[in-house]
């Protein structure tokens, strides 16, 4: 047991350490190459921060593990949500973007919802829902990157270019430690979840789903402590739409994705993210501004529904 826990813990950080590498060197080449910084923000960079995520939802999806490859995704955007905008709001107030509201934020609601309809009508993920779902994504990264290129300022020097060389080193090896961190999370958090009793479901929604989405928890605290709370919002934004079309898309496009009739938990608990989505549009129409008050409020949400998990998965 001891020794799986630690292998979970060294997948871990390979997952992550392999992300920086990925989108260090896949930005430099991109920069190398002469493409603008905002979209590499808005691709290589936001597709770098959610590795973590797509190899484990991949990795469990090819290996059976069908549980833990939706409740991660679901997971993490539940914790991204409510925990990593929480924490930036508990640690400075701020504003919320009205463009990401008007624009993103919606995405992010719709994709919820057609994951949602998608898993109760057919009982899991075809892999025509799979390829429906990349399309939509395809769309949605068109339609961003074109909005950016019509209004971005300069801010090319953000990217730090490596040598041709080093680059391909980086992309190469962050790639393989992002893969072979993902076998060693999910073989071994199937292994303590049965040890232990728990579920995939429990373990998929809360162990693997924090430790994936560590990448975006410090990223913004980061940015929060610098007092620009505000990008949280975009990074947190922007991962969920990826996890959501992107991850469940291409995991169920290489193996369709069966929802067990013990775990269609999955479904409801992406109904409540989709409710706490809403509702949280409809705060934000209001005030326009997200409080150290309400940021704690999540995060203490978010431990009574860890807690609910717990008790009722």
């Amino acid at each position: 047991m001891f020794i799986n826990i630690l292998l979970l813990l060294v997948g871990f950080v390979l997952l992550i350490k392999g992300a920086d590498f990925f989108v260090d060197g896949s930005s430099s080449v991109a920069k190398l190459l002469g493409i603008p910084s905002v979209v590499i923000g808005l691709t290589i960079v936001a597709m770098g921060t959610s590795a973590p995520e797509a190899a484990v939802s991949i990795t469990a999806g090819i290996a059976g593990s069908n549980e833990i490859a939706i409740s991660n995704v679901v997971g993490s955007n539940i914790f991204n949500m409510l925990v990593v905008v929480g924490a930036c709001a508990a640690i400075r107030p701020f504003e919320l973007d009205r463009d990401i509201m008007k624009r993103d934020f919606p995405i992010n609601l719709i994709a919820s919802v057609v994951i949602l309809v998608m898993l109760v009508v057919g009982s899991g993920l075809s892999r025509i829902d799979g390829i429906i779902v990349l399309l939509i994504m395809a769309a949605y990264l068109t339609w961003v990157v074109g909005s950016a290129l019509k209004n971005r300022v300069a801010a090319d020097d953000e990217v730090k270019t490596l040598n041709p060389v080093l680059s391909v080193v980086f992309i190469v090896g962050g790639l393989a430690a992002v893969i072979f961190g993902g076998d060693l999370v999910v073989d071994n958090a199937v292994v303590i979840a049965k040890a232990a009793g728990w579920s995939e479901t429990f373990i998929g929604l809360t162990i693997i789903a924090i430790g994936t989405s560590l990448p975006e928890l410090v990223t913004s605290i980061v940015a929060a402590r610098k007092g620009e709370s505000g990008l949280a919002l975009g990074n947190v934004v922007g991962s969920n739409i990826f996890n959501l079309l992107f991850i469940l898309g291409l995991s169920s496009t290489i193996m369709p994705i069966p929802v067990n009739p013990e775990s269609i938990v999955n479904g409801i608990i992406l109904l409540v993210m989709t409710a706490v989505l809403f509702v949280w549009c409809l705060v934000s129409n209001k005030k326009g501004k997200l409080g150290r008050v309400s940021g704690i409020l999540w995060i203490l949400f978010y431990v009574a529904y860890t807690v609910y998990l717990l008790l009722a998965v």
